[in-house]
């Protein structure tokens, strides 16, 4: 299998995956723009077959009517949102099998950024949206700041070594954030030094592996003493709970 990274807009990636069944044959998870998926198919000579939507942000949506228009295929998103160009409706535990590529996907239903997020999910990888980031995690915008720790705490239990194919290009700047919570943490620094050599050449800086989230994210490192230290100044006391520690790193983020 071979995934790749379409830039669209300033930050945002378009995955592109193919499969194990014939070759030429791709789909695409969170087209907000149609033109980069366009010349990603002109360059590869690749058929479009199937078009995976994690929310319903015009940033991940904003690109399908024009390829389904060109390119007549499904369109799987949470049954929660998207309604208006979602034709396979998707809910917690289900799955998405894309025949055309020889791959299926189990769905989560990962709420807090919005009401109806879901993931996409496979031994490995997970198509995460705007759930978690590298070194950050998404904002919250519908839901509570407890439904995006539940969310996140989900995550966190997938394997270790899964890859986590999210939807932005802000590593550097949630790394910067992840030193002021952890300044002491020397896995911070060294990852923030990797991802500056990757942006200088032009490489994304995703996926990262689950394996280092959990070591340099301060949204999934609740129970850190550093980060419980932190969410305690921030708060000015001590969290009574993971989910408060989570809920005091996220307003400090969002303050800033």
């Amino acid at each position: 299998m071979r995934i790749e990274a379409i830039p669209a807009f300033e930050d945002n990636y378009i995955w592109a995956i193919r499969g194990m069944g014939p070759i030429g044959r791709v789909a695409v998870v969170d087209p907000g723009e149609a033109a980069p998926v366009e010349r990603f198919l002109a360059r590869t000579q690749d058929q479009l077959v199937a078009i995976l939507v994690t929310h319903r942000h015009a940033d991940h949506t904003g690109g399908i009517a024009e390829l389904v228009a060109r390119h007549p295929v499904p369109v799987y998103g949470p049954a929660l949102e998207a309604a208006d160009v979602v034709t396979h409706p998707l809910r917690d535990g289900e799955r998405v099998t894309l025949a055309a590529l020889g791959l299926d996907f189990e769905v989560l239903h990962l709420p807090g950024h919005t009401l109806g997020h879901i993931a996409y999910y496979r031994p490995g990888m997970l198509f995460c949206g705007d759930v978690l980031f590298g070194a950050g995690c998404g904002r919250v915008f519908e839901g509570t700041l407890e439904e995006m720790h539940a969310s996140l705490a989900r995550i966190a239990a997938l394997p270790r070594d899964t890859k986590l194919y999210c939807a932005h290009e802000y590593t550097q700047s949630c790394l910067r954030f992840a030193q002021q919570v952890e300044p002491c943490n020397a896995l911070i620094a060294a990852r923030s030094e990797q991802v500056s050599r990757l942006r200088a050449a032009g490489l994304p800086s995703v996926p990262s592996t689950l394996a280092e989230e959990l070591d340099t994210n301060p949204f999934l490192r609740w129970q850190a003493p550093a980060v419980i230290e932190a969410a305690t100044a921030w708060l000015g006391h001590a969290p009574a709970s993971d989910a408060e520690t989570f809920a005091a790193i996220r307003r400090w983020r969002d303050s800033l």
